[in-house]
């Protein structure tokens, strides 16, 4: 009779046991998902956008964006798309082709961007950038996305810039206009003050972007336009219409091909 109550006993103690551990996982992992979901709605919102000011947006893609309707996208009142082509040496978006065909046709303005490689040669990026543009028009121009994220580390910002600088010599000279997209922080690692002047495309969760002499801003990665499946990117054109219908009316073709 002892014995059994013994049991009982350890029994009752076991199940107590057992109750507060599911209890507190139960509470701890409520407690990471409102943290999480308070840094994803809060930390991560994007910010305040007077579109009255800025009445130009548009996104930028890449294959990761998958499928994506562009005629939805157009009705959604997005008129520009920045599209990426390629990357590094020999690097290319295997979607860039539909999409930009896909986006033309729906009556977007389109820009081609290349993902920028800290440990290679600027003029052989460039090199893999015209060959997978071709001879398509591009109304925004060439981008070249300079960003440390994504890139190698303890490489000389000095040997950064001068490589940037070849790129874009060499897109220049072949007719395109040169478009430099960075964040502040790399704004102010290898751009400022090292490069000409070329059109900024700046991505800053600011209420105000810095630096001010911007012509594109990327304001949020969360972005939800119609056509798209998930996340995109979403940016405004630093200008009023009129100046934005001047921007894309500047044709640059290019002097030759590759």
């Amino acid at each position: 009779m002892i014995i059994i109550n013994r049991i009982r006993r350890l029994r009752v103690f076991f199940r107590r046991e057992w109750v507060v551990t599911t209890t507190f996982v139960a509470v701890f992992a409520l407690l990471v998902g409102v943290c999480w979901w308070a840094w994803r709605e809060f930390r991560t919102s994007p910010p305040y956008v007077d579109f009255t000011r800025y009445p130009v947006k548009g996104i930028d893609i890449s294959r990761h964006n998958g499928m994506m309707n562009f005629d939805a996208i157009l009705e959604d009142g997005y008129e520009f798309v920045f599209i990426k082509a390629s990357e590094g040496r020999t690097h290319r978006d295997e979607n860039f082709t539909l999409n930009y065909s896909k986006a033309v046709r729906a009556g977007l303005a389109v820009g081609a961007y290349h993902f920028f490689r800290f440990d290679v040669d600027g003029v052989a990026q460039a090199m893999n950038f015209c060959r997978v543009v071709g001879d398509r028009p591009l109304a925004l121009g060439a981008v070249i996305d300079v960003e440390s994220h994504g890139n190698p580390e303890g490489v000389d910002p000095t040997v950064v810039t001068e490589q940037v600088s070849a790129m874009a010599d060499y897109l220049s000279l072949k007719g395109f206009r040169v478009i430099l997209y960075t964040n502040k922080d790399g704004f102010y690692d290898y751009i400022y003050g090292r490069l000409g002047n070329y059109p900024l495309w700046i991505c800053s969760f600011s209420q105000v972007p810095l630096p001010d002499e911007w012509t594109f801003w990327q304001f949020n990665h969360r972005g939800r336009v119609q056509g798209i499946k998930g996340d995109v990117d979403i940016n405004v054109f630093a200008g009023s219409r009129q100046q934005w219908e001047e921007f894309i009316d500047r044709e640059e073709p290019l002097l030759d091909s590759l």
